[in-house]
């Protein structure tokens, strides 16, 4: 009976789950395809005057290819907060699942301080600019790498928890010290993990609004999502290229999560059999 009410109500939920998702993104296209007047109505409808190459056109070119910039600006930021938080959280979490330190239970209180408790705005700006980081591209990848450290790290460690530790003992035996140990041994094989943090993690990052918006001020400094301001005012607003420009930097996430969307899954419940 439970079989059968599953099959029944599967393509129910599908059908919820594809309006949920695909009717904000229809209406993102026909919005940025249509004229300024008409996507002022901002109408769920089709545009009477398909002029989406060109709004997409505008878009790019606005305030000296504003866009260009924020885009290899997003880039740098998630390229490298990204790979330092993949290396450095799974070498945390191979040593708090493998060595089990006295301290350990103080470093797990501040992983989980790291999830539950809302970052700061003004003490990290402090901080920023004595050390001379406030309104640089190192500064916001320190602060990215710093929010998203605690879920990578616990991704991990529920995976290398099924690694068995014979693997271990077999190459120090070999001979090899505890570097070698993790990177010729463990860290090849999670693989899946490792594309789970990257997929998320770079999402995350490049559709940062909030902390590029206080710790990266600056036109020069700009990044894909504070782009948005480029078509709102207090007095006029061009719904028309903002839908446009949220087409074009909504396409990256979306791509990545199309290519490794099988890949994000396994790495989520790979360490979900033994903890």
């Amino acid at each position: 009976m439970t079989s059968r009410r599953v099959r029944y109500f599967s393509p129910l939920f599908i059908a919820v789950i594809a309006v949920v998702f695909l009717v904000p993104f229809v209406f993102i296209i026909f919005t940025a395809a249509k004229t300024k007047a008409e996507a002022g109505q901002l109408a769920f409808s089709l545009p009477g005057e398909w002029a989406l190459i060109d709004n997409l056109k505008q878009a790019i070119e606005a305030r000296d290819y504003m866009l260009i910039t924020a885009f290899i600006n997003s880039t740098i930021i998630t390229v490298g907060s990204v790979a330092i938080m993949v290396v450095l959280s799974a070498m945390v979490a191979y040593v708090l699942q493998r060595r089990k330190p006295r301290w350990g239970w103080f470093a797990d209180l501040l992983i989980l301080s790291g999830l539950i408790i809302p970052p700061a705005v003004v003490p990290t700006v402090w901080v920023m600019q004595e050390l001379s980081l406030f309104k640089t591209l190192q500064g916001m990848i320190l602060i990215e790498v710093a929010f998203g450290l605690s879920f990578c790290i616990l991704l991990f460690r529920a995976f290398i928890a099924t690694i068995p530790r014979e693997l271990d003992e077999a190459a120090t035996i070999d001979g090899a010290g505890p570097l070698r140990v993790f990177f010729s041994v463990i860290f090849p094989l999670m693989k899946s993990v490792v594309v789970t943090c990257v997929v998320v993690q770079s999402v995350t990052v490049f559709n940062d609004f909030v902390n590029p918006l206080y710790f990266l001020p600056g036109d020069e400094n700009a990044t894909v999502q504070l782009t948005l301001f480029n078509f709102q005012s207090q007095y006029e607003q061009n719904f028309n290229l903002l839908f446009a420009d949220i087409l074009l930097i909504t396409i990256p996430p979306l791509i990545m999560f199309m290519f490794f969307n099988r890949k994000i899954v396994e790495g989520l419940t790979a360490g979900a059999v033994k903890g």
